[in-house]
């Protein structure tokens, strides 16, 4: 979308709050005492007062439809198209304003210009809730006010029959309780305060349920999945390539032969890394997902993508945040000798010594195995006392180990006592693994012994790197002439490291001697940030996805880290 015709939507959305506010402004005050007089010979005193309501309730609306203007939403111009025109008339009724109804009807024509602009639509399945919701609203705030009224002959001043009962409870809404309610008691007068807080309940509620976002309800059909795994293991690149075939995934196709992973948290999309595919594709991928979230009021976002596409991204309207950088080995020059090398070949003999062993297994892998390694799984968790990581990592399932290779450190007594699963990156000549974890009785160094049991079975396999995966925020907002959301995170980096330890993190995987690789976070702009963070984070707990996740089977509900 051209920033010309982003332009009239934001501006047309801030001038329907504007008049709201001047809606609001102008039932509150006093009309000229001549235009009024006017009225008085041609409109009761009921309609003016009730135009005057009107007025003020359609301004409020309108401060409310201006947000969801700006999100281009297809619901709200016809909602904002309505109120403009009531607002137009009420204002006439209530005082001859012919100043506010020229305003409201040049921004009704201009909005009705505008109507192939506002296409993002609502969940079909709530805004259908949202109508019986207000046609239920309508009626019961009806029964109750009138039931009320029959049983309130004793605290007030009137009796109340049926037809009474509603020409009053309808008149509360026009002259807001004068002057046909006189309450003599406290029951009586929190009666009528009841009626307006139903009223505006069930009607908010309404309204609420008519403008949410489309509603992602059921994860990927059996045919999108088979279609994304031929497409990622065709066209992956990356370490996130296997993690985009995870169940908690949905998909979305381009015309030319790309996917892309998302899952949907309240309004964010959150798409891991870039799509796959084609590279000649990627940019009318990028621009397809775009239009294709706005659709459906989402707001999308790029977590870890590679700075391959940024000027892609930047052109479609979106900003790139440095989240950290990946530590790459070259596993083709990697050696344990020199003095860089020392503390790792201390490691490396001391394990060799005391009689561990290390060994890949090769899918299929045997029950007596996957038990092992759950054990020692179990451990790991227990440990860190917390649960198991989604999105972007995997978690403990024995479908997933089946699906590659692990390689497991055993113990002099032949106990297994540490593992990492090792995955694919497809087309990209580099390894990586996922889960990477050790039991209790694992002794210092295991963990460093397991990596370079890594890079050498990387180098058999004719890899040219090891990909030791996402430091997060590791060297982001070092510079002065970074930009300023970078360098707020490299503040958070600084202060936060001792709850995270971050730098503890990078340090320990410069001892292998990589070089670092930036990822990035794409996003719409600084101010939907604090919805992505809680997104992602929500995402990554894997209770928050829009259909209900299934825990696997694995003990404890805890929280595990990925590689080391």
């Amino acid at each position: 979308m051209s920033r010309i015709r982003l332009g009239s939507i934001q501006s047309v959305a801030l001038l329907t709050g504007l008049m709201g506010a001047v809606n609001v402004a102008s039932a509150v005050t006093p009309s000229l005492a001549d235009r009024l007089t006017v009225l008085r010979t041609v409109l009761p005193l009921e309609v003016r007062s009730g135009s005057r309501l009107l007025a003020a309730l359609a301004g409020f609306a309108l401060l409310i439809m201006a947000q969801s203007l700006w999100r281009r939403k297809r619901a709200a111009w016809l909602m904002t198209l309505l109120l403009l025109f009531v607002s137009a008339v009420a204002h006439l009724l209530k005082g001859l304003d012919w100043e506010e109804a020229t305003l409201a009807g040049a921004l009704l024509l201009w909005l009705g210009m505008l109507r192939s602009r506002f296409t993002a639509r609502s969940d079909r399945p709530s805004a259908r809730q949202g109508l019986r919701v207000f046609v239920w609203a309508v009626l019961f705030t009806i029964v109750y006010g009138v039931s009320g009224f029959l049983f309130l002959d004793h605290h007030a001043q009137r009796a109340f029959g049926p037809i009474l009962a509603l020409k009053e409870m309808l008149l509360l809404f026009v002259d807001m309780g004068e002057p046909g309610l006189m309450p003599t008691g406290r029951y009586a007068r929190s009666f009528v305060e009841s009626i307006y807080g139903v009223a505006v309940g069930t009607v908010g509620f309404a309204l609420v349920a008519l403008l949410r976002p489309v509603v992602l309800r059921a994860p990927a059909t059996v045919g999108e999945r088979e279609r994304a795994r031929q497409i990622v293991h065709a066209q992956g690149r990356s370490s996130l390539a296997r993690m985009c075939l995870f169940d908690d995934k949905a998909y979305w196709f381009s015309t030319g032969g790309s996917v892309v992973a998302f899952t949907v948290i309240g309004r964010v999309c959150l798409s891991l890394g870039d799509p796959i595919g084609p590279r000649d594709d990627a940019d009318a991928a990028i621009l397809g997902f775009r239009d294709f979230c706005a659709e459906r009021d989402w707001q999308p976002v790029f977590v870890s993508t590679f700075p391959d596409y940024l000027l892609t991204y930047q052109t479609a309207g979106f900003y790139a945040l440095n989240i950290g950088s990946e530590a790459i080995v070259d596993v083709q020059s990697f050696t344990l000798s020199g003095s860089d090398g020392k503390n790792l070949r201390a490691a490396v003999n001391r394990q060799k010594r005391e009689g561990f062993s290390t060994k890949v297994h090769n899918p299929p892998h045997s029950a007596e195995l996957i038990k092992a390694l759950r054990v020692v799984s179990d451990e790991w968790l227990e440990e860190r006392g917390g649960k198991e990581l989604r999105f972007s990592l995997g978690w403990f399932d024995e479908s997933y180990l089946q699906s590659g290779p692990v390689m497991a450190v055993r113990a002099p007594d032949r106990t297994l006592c540490a593992f990492a699963n090792i995955i694919s990156e497809y087309q990209n000549p580099e390894g990586t693994i996922d889960m990477m974890r050790h039991g209790v009785k694992a002794p210092p160094g295991t963990m460093d012994a397991l990596f370079v049991a890594l890079f050498e079975w990387t180098k058999t396999q004719g890899y040219d790197s090891f990909n030791l995966g996402l430091c997060p925020f590791a060297g982001v907002g070092e510079d002065k002439e970074d930009p300023v959301a970078e360098r707020a995170v490299h503040f958070f980096y600084q202060h936060m490291n001792r709850f995270y330890n971050f730098k503890g993190l990078r340090t320990y995987k410069e001892k292998f001697r990589p070089h670092w690789e930036p990822r990035y976070l794409v996003y719409h702009g600084a101010a939907s940030l604090p919805a992505v963070a809680f997104a992602v984070v929500r995402a990554e707990d894997g209770i928050d996805s829009l259909w209900k996740f299934r825990w696997p089977k694995t003990g404890k509900r805890q929280r595990g880290r990925r590689r080391a």
